[in-house]
């Protein structure tokens, strides 16, 4: 900002030509191709914890025009990466999705269920029951809110028991949920073919969903948040600190009130607190920072202790890389 409180712009800084030089190319998507030989394009994908989640609406549109079912990936859960697709990248890009595939694992559930990580091989149904109302509620979210067709896939572990899959199948469908196991990560695109004709079955549905949004853009940027916090994540409030609340001011002054908003928090739960794992419920979300990102069009806030640098190891993976006196180099991956 400068001294008199106005935002400073590229053009301000004489600087949008030089800009517009170094994204002449990356402004278009890669064209790579699966294991299998299709098609795949990948542009951007910043994580949902932090981020919007999802890829840009450039390679996406392509797609559309180029394919008879397009699939696109918007990762950590139905309360990030679903929630900022459907909420930002739909309504930016005029986008109306047919269905929606929602990933579970029973270790996953376990965890939720209060299953030590090191323990997750061990089977246990009490753990996978208590854990059960986590993935009901990702996907109640996408059929109860969003008015979308959903399936869940089960990605299958080798160390999942027939009791536990069986008692997670079940419970779905006791819920109104259809459910597939998929073997993809084993078996390729025939370790997904039973999922992807129930997917297929249910984009090419004569009854039409009545897709929404779960807030519209008229409200204020708080209101949306409260929104987002209640029929999203099932909490109570969203508390704004002193510092957010001044941020918000300074966003609605500078005209930006009716942009759609991205919460980045924590994804190991519905709440901004990671040891909330479940389905927790009478929680309030406190947002600590509100940043604006003119360019990409969102207002994003800033809840819990979440970290903005997107999830690295614990050593980098350049600590392995080396090269010897042939010159040929080591520790690629």
């Amino acid at each position: 900002y400068t001294y008199a409180g106005q935002p400073v712009t590229c053009g301000d800084l004489h600087a949008e030509g030089a800009m517009g030089a170094i994204l002449k190319n990356a402004i278009h998507p890669n064209l790579v191709q699966t294991l299998e030989g299709n098609p795949t394009l990948v542009h951007g994908g910043p994580f949902a914890n932090i981020a919007h989640g999802c890829s840009s609406v450039i390679p996406t549109r392509t797609a559309l025009r180029l394919s008879e079912y397009t699939v696109t990936e918007a990762g950590f859960g139905a309360d990030l990466g679903a929630e900022k697709f459907l909420d930002i990248k739909c309504r930016l890009a005029s986008l109306k999705p047919d269905a929606v595939v929602v990933v579970a694992t029973v270790r996953a559930l376990k965890m939720h269920g209060g299953q030590a990580k090191a323990d997750l091989a061990t089977p246990s149904l009490e753990a996978l029951k208590k854990g059960i109302p986590n993935l009901l509620r990702h996907a109640g979210n996408i059929r109860d809110v969003y008015h979308l067709p959903c399936v869940v896939a089960i990605n299958l572990f080798p160390t999942d028991t027939d009791e536990e899959l069986k008692l997670l199948k079940d419970t779905l469908q006791a819920n109104g949920f259809d459910a597939s196991f998929t073997r993809v990560w084993a078996e390729g695109g025939a370790g997904g073919e039973e999922l992807a004709q129930k997917v297929a079955a249910l984009c090419e549905s004569d009854a039409s969903n009545g897709f929404t949004q779960s807030y519209p853009l008229d409200l204020s940027i708080e209101e949306k948040l409260r929104v987002i916090t209640r029929r999203i994540y099932h909490g109570r409030d969203v508390i704004l600190t002193a510092k957010a609340q001044k941020q918000l001011a300074e966003a609605e002054k500078l005209g930006f009130s009716s942009l759609p908003v991205c919460i980045s928090k924590t994804p190991y739960s519905f709440s901004d607190d990671p040891s909330l794992p479940g389905a927790p419920e009478d929680f309030d979300v406190t947002v600590r920072e509100i940043i604006i990102k003119a360019g990409a069009g969102i207002v994003v806030a800033l809840a819990g202790s979440v970290l903005t640098m997107p999830g690295l190891p614990k050593k980098p993976a350049a600590e392995s890389i080396d090269i010897d006196g042939d010159g040929k180099i080591s520790g690629m991956f």
